[in-house]
């Protein structure tokens, strides 16, 4: 029953997923009057490591809206009840893929110990629980971002690498027919020209 009420109260969901070019992916959430709400988002791969996004209330009204970002947070609280939805865009883009992460939280986190919103203090034990609770969610929080990092610089590397690679190829290639053609051109300059006399008959 515990757990049905925390769950109730505040959630979050986090989502990895592909956009391809051309291409508007949309999320749909019911959520109730006066939660306050977090969407952050980044692109991990994919060209300029840019999306467009946008955020609708029930009504239609465009609570968020941005142009080509690379990660952002945006944090509101709802005025009414309804579906809320927020899409992401790559449309903009003709033959390049995203890969999008965003981390959708509605409502707040509910206390530790029930006394945390009385006006009573908080046992040593009590507090120190708060605190280890609340350095834990810092460090899982750090740990995600660290993650993306890790995962955007891994894509940029694998890039840069497979270009560097082509480039060495054609010019590899290219060195190849320059020596080639050096080579023919030596020779043409060193081989004996035979001339041909013809005798006509008397």
């Amino acid at each position: 029953l515990t757990l049905l009420l925390v769950a109730c109260a505040a959630w979050a969901s986090e989502i990895t997923f592909e956009l391809p070019d051309n291409a508007k992916q949309c999320f749909y959430e019911e959520i109730i009057q006066g939660t306050k709400c977090t969407l952050e988002f980044q692109v991990i791969t994919g060209g300029h490591y840019d999306v467009d996004c946008r955020l609708e209330g029930p009504d239609g009204a465009v609570l968020y809206k941005e142009m080509k970002k690379q990660y952002d947070s945006f944090t509101f609280t709802t005025s009414r009840n309804g579906t809320y939805k927020f899409c992401f865009s790559n449309e903009f883009s003709t033959f390049t893929h995203k890969t999008v992460y965003f981390d959708f939280q509605v409502g707040e986190d509910p206390p530790l110990f029930p006394s945390e919103n009385r006006a009573t203090a908080l046992t040593q034990m009590e507090s120190a629980c708060v605190s280890i609770h609340e350095a834990l969610k810092s460090v899982i929080d750090y740990q995600t971002h660290f993650r993306l990092r890790e995962a955007q610089g891994r894509s940029r590397a694998e890039d840069l690498n497979t270009r560097v690679a082509y480039w060495s190829i054609g010019e590899a290639i290219i060195l190849l027919v320059v020596s080639i053609g050096q080579v023919f051109l030596l020779k043409s300059f060193f081989s004996d020209k035979r001339t041909t006399t013809t005798r006509v008959a008397s």
